[in-house]
This record gives C-alpha cells, structure tokens and sequence, in this order.
C-alpha cells in the first residue's frame, strides 16, 4: 500500500539592494506518474504576484513569474498533496541483451540520455575503472555494480559541494550531496551504455513514518536508467524507490530541471534559504 505525502517548500530570496526587476522559473511540482498521482499542487508568491505554468520540453510543470518593480527580497511557497505507490516488482524483469538495448537506444529519443553533459562526465580512465569490474554483466547487474562502486567512492557529506559541481569533481573530491551521487551514477551509467536521466524531487527520510508525521530536509535527488524500461536507483540512500519518493522532473542533470532559475537587474549578490518539509498524511 503506498503513501499519501503532503509536501511543503518554502524558497526565500534576498538582495543585498533592491533589485529593479526579476524574472524566475519555479520547478516544484510534482507528477502525476504510473506509481504517482499528484492530488493538489499549489505555487505562490509573496505580494500576490501572478503566477503562470507551462509543461516544458522535458514533460516538468514550470510555474513562471516576473516582478516590474524594486523589491529587496521575494518569497516562494510551493505545496502539494500526492499519493504514491510501493511499485514493487515481484520479481526482477528480464533486461534486454546488450545489442537490442543499444539498438533501440540509438534509434529513439533514448539517445538523448546517454550523451554525456558538463555536469555528467568523466575521464575515460574512471569510467574504464569502474566498468572493467564488470565483463559480461547483463545491463540491470551492471547498473548494480555501478551504483555500488559510486556509494563506495563518494561519500554523502552535506555542504560539500556547489549546484555547479560536475562528476568528475565529486569523484576526484570523494565526497558531495545527492545532487553529485546522481551526476555521477549517470556519467557512469551513460558511459556503460546505458540511457540514463536525472531525478528529482523529494523523500519523506523516516521509512516507519506514521501518518501525521513530518520530516525537514531538502529536495532530493536520483537516476533511473533504461534497460528495456526504466528502472529508478537512489545511490544516496540505497533504498529502493517507493512510497517515499516525490518525483518533480527528469532531465540529462541538474542544469534541465532546477528548483529555482532566474535572472533579475540590480544588486549583484542574493542570498537563498531554503525549508522542506514532507508529512505523511495516510
């Protein structure tokens, strides 16, 4: 039986002057998916500004806004109800056979997910290191592998690392957030063959949650890959994805599908902070 998630996401911006005009792009709402239905979702911003969305190239809900006139700080409070489902798969589908997967992968919209981006590249030599480990694996054990090897390599650590961090950084650094634990599963991923996207969105942290229970945290972020079908993988948590897990967008990485993106005229320097948090409702 899956969950029914309330999730609350509070952004606030502030200038060091006022800033004359600002325009911004807010990704916070959820899916409506197979394993997911988005029951109510809601974008608001402080002072009654009006509020657009659009579904964008890569199927997120965008909601757009601009403010015309100087203002030293902003506010952005995105809510939603959604129901999730376990998903759980009886027994593990059979991956295609290598030759059919990169068939199928290089004449679709598959190809796609498995060029590699700035932020979702690494050297030949990481790469050979990690998949030399696994001759003759079928894709799914492969990907296993892979998501092993980048829980061993780079440890969670909060605070680690930027939103501009790309994979080899991470991979070099040791260490980083589950924002590079996904860049760099998906750079390997890519690199074994397999299409692989960029996930985010949000994960209620405590599995024997009670309804009525809240945990604060962040936006969270992971992969899934393609072999045959789309299979999602958390390399941060190395839970599997279920009832817990809000899915937002999906994109190559991070630079497709960020929270927030804007741009604004005037003060030079903007400070962020940022409050989640997910109750479990049912």
């Amino acid at each position: 039986m899956g969950w029914r998630l309330r999730v609350s996401h509070t952004t606030e911006v502030s200038y060091s002057d006022p800033v004359q005009t600002s325009f911004n792009e807010v990704r916070m709402t959820p899916l409506t998916l197979p394993a997911q239905t988005t029951l109510e979702a809601r974008v608001s911003v402080s002072g009654s500004v009006p509020v657009w969305t659009y579904s964008d190239y890569w199927g997120t809900f965008v909601s757009v806004f601009d403010i015309a006139e100087p203002h030293r700080s902003l506010v952005i409070q995105a809510q939603a109800t959604v129901e999730t489902d376990q998903a759980v798969t009886p027994t593990r589908p059979a991956p295609l056979p290598w030759a059919d997967l990169r068939a199928q992968a290089s004449a679709s919209r598959l190809l796609e997910f498995l060029i590699a981006t700035p932020l979702t590249t690494v050297t030949p030599a990481v790469a050979a290191s990690v998949l030399g480990a696994v001759p003759g694996a079928d894709p799914i054990e492969a990907a296993e592998h892979i998501v092993a090897r980048v829980r061993t390599q780079v440890g969670y650590v909060t605070g680690a690392t930027g939103v501009l961090t790309n994979a080899q950084e991470a991979w070099d650094q040791g260490q980083g957030v589950c924002q590079d634990l996904a860049h760099v599963t998906v750079a390997l991923l890519r690199s074994a063959g397999l299409p692989a996207r960029y996930v985010s969105g949000y994960l209620h942290a405590d599995p024997a949650a009670e309804p009525g229970q809240s945990a604060v945290g962040e936006s969270h972020a992971w992969v899934e890959y393609w072999a045959g079908s789309w299979h999602p993988v958390d390399p941060t948590t190395n839970v599997p994805v279920r009832e817990r897990h809000v899915v937002v967008a999906r994109g190559r990485d991070y630079a497709d599908i960020p929270p927030l993106k804007g741009i604004y005229h005037g003060s030079p320097t903007s400070a962020l902070n940022v409050t989640v948090e997910v109750t479990r409702l049912a």
